[in-house]
């Protein structure tokens, strides 16, 4: 079995892959004050509780936007697998079927990286992935004609939707922390209404104009330069290629998708379990 953890700003997940499936996922608070040692027994609670031995675990892999968190988990995760897991990270962007920009290879999130894998070595395709979690992020994928892989053409980063309510409600006097669910229409009559309307289908709004947007910057970026080149062949290329150009399929990803799901079309497919997918996916390929 493999062991698959990805630590973020929010909540770390836990996963014990069996096979192709998902036998078991946890979901912790992330606090970088605890120990390895905390955080080890916690595992091994909740391994118990499900009859995992951890002699069955034969391999591990971790992502982690907290830094602080990254050594801890190795410990731990070596203990229980008796070597240490791999680290996704910059040592091993080159062997992964997706390239990072040379420019954000130290900045952009693990997380992102596993997600972009994953999706691309599903849909061999150029896509979009909106992921909802602390921050909220739209990952462009596009097909790199030099290398015949995939490669993250950019990412855009917002507030998060829970981020974006408990900055609300913890900056004003008197508006109340409200549930995150979509009101039904814009004129909102009292406060918690209000609060729903303007973030639930602020973000709604927010979500489909920048899915629009960056599919627009693709496409440009894709066959803009080409079509104004001095070379004919080139220029009427590239024009062929823009008007049967293939639109991005847009994912989405994080725990509360499931806010805006029942008010938008804009995605094509919802993955909650996306980057733990990459995770196990950047494992096969590292270690096959």
């Amino acid at each position: 079995m493999l062991l698959a953890i990805d630590i973020g700003n929010t909540n770390i997940v836990i996963a014990i892959f069996d096979k192709n499936k998902i036998k078991k996922e946890w979901r912790m608070h992330t606090d970088s004050n605890r120990t390895a040692d905390e955080y080890g027994g916690l595992l091994r609670i909740f391994f118990a509780e499900e009859s995992i031995s951890t002699e069955d675990i034969t391999g591990g892999i971790l992502s982690s936007v907290v830094p602080l968190l990254i050594g801890p988990f190795i410990n731990l995760m070596t203990q229980i697998i008796g070597e240490k897991p791999i680290l996704v990270g910059p040592a091993i962007y080159e062997k992964l079927p997706v390239s990072v920009p040379p420019t954000a290879i130290n900045e952009i999130g693990t997380d992102l990286v596993a997600n972009a894998v994953q999706v691309y070595t599903e849909y061999k395709k150029p896509c979009i992935i909106a992921d909802f979690g602390t921050a909220l992020t739209f990952t462009a994928i596009v097909d790199d004609e030099k290398t015949g892989k995939g490669k993250i053409a950019g990412v855009a980063i917002t507030p998060g939707i829970r981020t974006a309510v408990n900055s609300l409600f913890t900056n004003t006097a008197q508006l109340p922390s409200v549930p995150l669910e979509a009101p039904a229409n814009t004129l909102g009559t009292n406060t918690i209404h209000s609060i729903q309307a303007g973030i639930i289908l602020g973000y709604k709004g927010l979500v489909e104009s920048m899915v629009k947007q960056m599919k627009q910057d693709m496409k440009a970026s894709c066959c803009g330069a080409k079509i104004a080149s001095d070379d004919k062949a080139t220029a009427d290329k590239a024009t062929a290629d823009s008007e049967n150009y293939d639109e991005p399929i847009v994912i989405a990803t994080g725990g509360l998708n499931s806010v805006l799901k029942p008010i938008t079309n804009v995605f094509d497919k919802i993955d909650k379990q996306l980057t733990l997918k990459g995770l196990k996916t950047i494992y096969e390929l590292l270690t096959s």
